[in-house]
């Protein structure tokens, strides 16, 4: 992987965890918190399961960037299919992009809430009820499941890699990207949760993302074109 790519992925993902995660997965770490994080707490604790529950979440986009990595290979023949790939993945960054600005509703559309169906429900509320810290990284790994937009942005970037191993490497960048909003939710709740400064961390992962979509779009048809 080219290293601007993986600056522009740190990047995307932290701006985006502040804006986007915050809003999607906020309510999730809120609660966990309430319910299995009280004041007889050690700091201590709450860290490591913080962590735990990061880790989680990190596991399960590892497995599917090491999956789309290896779907994205299967169908990576030659320079033409390649450069599609690379122009379909610019199309939905681009999508992506404006959509978190609110100028269209792609990642509404595709944010289809898992978290209604019965099993989820019977396993999310099985993990609440603990304390243990293997009860925190469940928790996380079960979170990673949920219908996200964004994490679909970066599976699709994943699948365009054609590789299992980059694919995974995608997918944990992203994910340790991630970690310090959600991490940092428990102690700042006012501020990150705050509309302006939320609303200021969007539009600059917006902007990043729109300008990467445009970058790999150019990619994917200078390779077309070249075959």
């Amino acid at each position: 992987m080219e290293t601007i790519n993986i600056i522009s992925i740190i990047t995307i993902a932290f701006l985006g965890s502040f804006g986007h995660c915050i809003g999607m997965c906020g309510g999730i770490v809120v609660a966990y918190s309430s319910a299995k994080i009280d004041e007889k707490t050690s700091r201590r604790r709450q860290a490591i399961s913080h962590l735990l529950y990061s880790f989680g979440r990190v596991s399960t986009y590892v497995a599917m960037g090491v999956l789309f990595g290896y779907l994205g290979s299967a169908f990576a023949f030659d320079g033409t299919m390649n450069g599609v790939l690379k122009m379909v993945v610019g199309v939905v960054m681009v999508l992506t992009g404006l959509s978190l600005v609110g100028q269209i509703k792609f990642l509404t559309i595709i944010e289809h809430s898992l978290s209604n169906a019965k099993w989820y429900k019977k396993v999310f509320q099985t993990l609440i009820k603990s304390k243990s810290y293997a009860s925190f990284y469940s928790l996380g790994l079960l979170n990673g499941l949920l219908p996200c937009g964004f994490v679909y942005f970066f599976v699709v970037n994943a699948a365009s890699t054609a590789n299992p191993l980059h694919g995974a490497l995608v997918m944990l960048i992203f994910g340790l990207s991630t970690i310090p909003a959600l991490f940092s939710l428990g102690f700042f709740v006012g501020i990150l949760k705050n509309t302006d400064t939320r609303g200021l961390f969007i539009k600059i992962a917006a902007i990043a993302v729109v300008i990467y979509g445009i970058s790999e779009l150019f990619k994917g048809y200078m390779l077309f074109i070249s075959v």
